[in-house]
């Protein structure tokens, strides 16, 4: 039986209700000092205004060694009514300092495959899906450490592949790698970011690939979201693609929450979706936070030491 793997175990997909598919309860790395999402309260606000305004899934995409606090989430989900689904996984290297990354060395899928199945740390909460990264327009050696590992993860218990494209570029690459040559398929495969770099070839061509498409962090002026997403998002949709999109608020500093200065979680419901509808219907706006996140990270979980068919 398909199942989402949340914090408080494997739920039914057609339990998720309406998904937030990429964001940030917790976060915190070197990249982004002194802005690090490390507060239980504001992460409970976030997801009870998420709630109110309809939202019943947040997939957290903060990977290993980025202040996952794993052992937080199930509480918060309980408390909130707000399904949460937990990454495993690698960011870029930047995020990490030498003894970290050197400690992974030679055993990273196995350390994936563990916090999928058993649990990440002490905490007991299972991760529902594999986060790495690629980098700008390409992938340098540690983009492909980190995928070869969670290609290998992804065999060992079919979990799906969520990736960062750097400012929305190398998706190509990404796919050429991960669904090429280490062989993943590419409906269990997650790109995230691509309302960044908002070439409609480029998405015409991985949408076709048969992966899902992330548009995700609204609302940031410097990455033109706002005003590029419903175009590219409609583009998408008629072209025959509405069941490969997902949409998430991607929230990864303390002053974007809506507890701090910015629009945080609830916006991706209280303004994006009705402008989205506006350009698209209701009908397709309700597929694309329902339906497509429901089959994205659903998954016919291999016991531990089965390979997954």
């Amino acid at each position: 039986m398909s199942a989402v793997r949340t914090v408080l175990g494997d739920v039914p997909p057609e339990h998720l209700g309406v998904c937030d598919a990429h964001d940030h309860l917790f976060l915190g790395s070197p990249r982004l000092p002194g802005q690090e999402l490390r507060s239980v309260p504001a992460a409970r606000a976030e997801l009870a205004a998420f709630r109110e305004l309809g939202g019943g899934t947040v997939v957290q995409w903060t990977p290993y060694g980025l202040g996952r606090r794993a052992a937080d989430l199930p509480p918060l989900s309980r408390e909130t009514g707000v399904h949460v689904v937990a990454a495993t996984g690698l960011h870029q290297a930047v995020h990490y300092d030498e003894e970290t990354l050197g400690a992974l060395r030679g055993r990273l899928a196995e350390v994936f495959v563990t916090e999928l199945t058993a649990g990440i740390g002490t905490s007991g909460v299972r991760a529902g899906f594999v986060k790495v990264a690629g980098g700008f327009h390409g992938l340098d050696a540690h983009a492909r450490w980190t995928m070869t590992a969670a290609a290998e993860a992804h065999r060992a218990t079919g979990a799906p592949i969520a990736v960062h494209l750097e400012l929305g570029t190398g998706a190509p690459d990404v796919l050429e790698l991960l669904c090429g040559r280490l062989g993943v398929p590419p409906h269990r495969v997650v790109l995230g970011h691509l309302n960044r770099c908002p070439d409609p070839v480029v998405h015409r061509w991985v949408a076709e690939s048969g992966c899902y498409l992330a548009f995700d962090g609204p609302s940031r002026a410097h990455h033109a979201t706002d005003q590029r997403m419903p175009e590219a998002v409609q583009a998408l949709a008629e072209a025959g693609f509405a069941d490969r999109l997902l949409l998430g608020g991607d929230t990864t500093t303390a002053a974007a929450r809506s507890t701090g200065d910015g629009p945080g979680m609830p916006y991706l419901l209280r303004r994006l979706r009705p402008r989205l509808e506006a350009a698209l219907g209701t009908e397709v706006v309700a597929r694309v936070l329902i339906e497509n996140p429901a089959r994205a990270f659903a998954v016919d979980w291999s016991p531990p030491g089965e390979e997954h068919r």
